[in-house]
C-alpha cells in the first residue's frame, strides 16, 4: 500500500521507509529531523543472493529516512508500539496513513518485503548502523571545527611516527569512501587498500589515551596551589589537542566500519547481520574505553578545582585560575563525550568567593573551638558585612582572623 510507512528501530536510530511523500508528511507531522538513507544502487545488489537482492531492490524502490534516537524520537517508538523481532532484535511496525492523516497501526503483512525477508532486515539494519555511524562522523567533523588547532596541524607538529602515520591513513580512507560513493559498493581492490589501516588507528588511539591519563596524573600530583595553577593552564591546552586526535581516530574507525559492512554485503551477504552485530559491539567497547579515560580526567580536574576552592582565602587569584582552567578543560571533555554519545556524571564547579571562604573559616573556628575563636566571634555578622563592602579585603578585621587559620598556612607552606 502506497501510504503504508514501515518503522524499524535498532535502538540507535529509527528507519522510516515508504513512498517519498508519505514519509515526508509523517516526519513533518511528528516534527522530527532526519537524514536520507544511502540506498543501494540496483546494480550493486543484483550479483548477491536472491533474497538480499530482493531486499536491495525494495530499498531502492522506496524512500528511506533515518532519525537519530533522542528523547523525542524514543517517544515515537513507544507511541506506535513497535514490536521486537526475536531474530534480529529490531523493533518493527507499520503505520497506515491516508490523505496525510495517520489512520492507525497495522501489523507487517506479506507485502512488506523488508520486514518479512530476513535478508531484507539484515540489509536494512546494516544501513541503519551506517547511518548512525555517519551521523557521529558528521558531529565529530563539527567538533573538530570548533578546536583552534586543526588536527592535521597537530599531527604534523608531532615527531612521533605513530601520529604522523595518521595523515596517510586519513588520505587512504577518504579515497576509499569517495570510490564507494561513486561505484555504490566496496570491491576487493578498494577494501585491500584500507583493511591494514586499522592497526595504525588503534596504535594512535592507544597513544592518545595514555597521554590523557598522564595529564590527569599531572594535575593530581601538585601539592601547592601556585604549581597547580600553572599545570592546570598547561593541561587545558594539551587536553584539547589529544581529544582532537582521539576524535579523529574514532571518526576513521567509524569510516572503516561503513566500508566493512559494504564489503561483507558484497562478498558474504549471509554473514551481514552477524558481522553488523560484531562491529556494533566493537564500537561500544571503543566508546567504553574512551569513556573510562575521559571520566578519569574529569574526576581529577574536578578534585583539583575542589581543592583549589579550599585555598581561596589565602590564594584567591591562584585558586580562581585553577577553577577556571579546570572548567574550561571539563567543558572540552564533556563536549567531546557528547559527540561520541558518552554521558558524563561530572558537573562544572563554581569558584568559591573570598568572602564566603572568610565565613566558612569563621564557622569552622566557632565549631571546633580552635585558637582564635574569640577573634572570630568578635568579627560577627556586622564586621563580616563591612568586609564584603570594603575595597581592601585584607582589612584589620580579617587580620584578626590570622590566628584562626595558622594551621591552613602551615599546611600550604609544607
Amino acid at each position: 500500500m502506497d501510504n503504508d510507512i514501515q518503522l524499524i528501530s535498532d535502538g540507535d536510530g529509527l528507519a522510516v521507509i515508504g513512498e517519498s511523500g508519505a514519509v515526508e508528511r509523517f516526519l513533518a507531522s511528528e516534527g522530527l529531523p532526519s537524514r536520507e538513507f544511502r540506498r543501494p544502487k540496483l546494480g550493486s545488489v543484483l550479483g548477491i543472493a536472491a533474497s538480499a537482492a530482493q531486499a536491495g531492490s525494495e530499498l531502492s524502490a522506496n524512500s528511506g529516512r533515518w532519525v537519530k534516537i533522542t528523547e523525542e524520537s524514543a517517544q515515537l517508538v513507544k507511541k506506535y508500539g513497535l514490536m521486537k523481532s526475536s531474530t534480529t532484535g529490531l523493533n518493527l511496525g507499520v503505520v497506515q496513513a491516508a490523505n496525510g492523516q495517520i489512520k492507525g497501526i497495522v501489523q507487517f503483512a506479506g507485502g512488506a518485503a523488508l520486514a518479512t525477508n530476513p535478508a531484507g532486515l539484515a540489509l536494512l539494519a546494516a544501513q541503519m548502523q551506517q547511518a548512525a555511524v555517519q551521523q557521529t562522523m558528521d558531529e565529530i567533523t563539527d567538533y573538530l571545527k570548533t578546536i583552534d588547532e586543526k588536527v592535521d596541524d597537530i599531527l604534523r607538529a608531532q615527531k612521533d611516527a605513530v601520529l604522523a602515520d595518521m595523515i596517510g591513513v586519513d588520505f587512504v580512507i577518504e579515497e576509499a569512501m569517495t570510490i564507494r560513493d561513486q561505484v555504490g559498493r566496496v570491491s576487493e581492490v578498494t577494501w585491500s587498500k584500507v583493511q591494514a589501516t586499522s592497526a595504525t588507528i588503534a596504535r594512535t588511539q592507544g597513544y592518545a589515551l595514555r597521554q590523557l591519563d598522564a595529564l590527569a596524573d599531572k594535575v593530581d600530583d601538585k601539592a601547592k596551589i601556585g604549581d597547580l595553577a600553572k599545570v592546570s593552564k598547561e593541561v587545558e591546552s594539551k587536553v584539547h589537542e589529544w581529544l582532537a586526535i582521539l576524535a579523529q581516530c574514532f571518526q576513521l574507525q567509524d569510516a572503516i566500519a561503513v566500508l566493512e559492512l559494504d564489503r561483507v554485503l558484497d562478498a558474504s551477504p549471509d554473514e551481514l547481520n552477524e558481522h553488523r552485530l560484531g562491529l556494533k559491539t566493537a564500537r561500544q567497547n571503543r566508546r567504553k574505553l574512551i569513556s573510562k579515560t575521559t571520566e578519569h580526567m574529569l574526576r581529577r580536574i574536578d578534585a583539583a578545582a575542589k581543592w583549589a576552592n579550599t585555598r581561596v582565602l589565602l590564594h584567591p587569584t591562584s585558586a580562581r585560575s585553577v577553577v577556571t582552567s579546570s572548567n574550561r578543560t571539563a567543558t572540552g571533555v564533556i563536549d567531546f563525550q557528547e559527540r561520541l554519545g558518552i554521558e558524563s556524571s561530572i558537573e562544572l564547579r563554581e569558584t568559591q568567593r573570598w568572602v564566603d571562604a572568610v565565613a566558612d573559616v569563621r564557622d569552622k573556628v566557632i565549631d571546633t573551638g580552635a585558637e582564635g575563636v574569640d577573634a572570630a566571634k568578635q568579627l560577627g555578622d556586622d564586621a563580616l558585612d563591612r568586609v564584603k563592602s570594603t575595597k581592601n579585603r585584607l582589612s584589620t578585621g580579617v587580620r584578626a582572623f590570622r590566628a584562626a587559620i595558622k594551621e591552613e598556612e602551615r599546611a600550604e607552606e609544607s
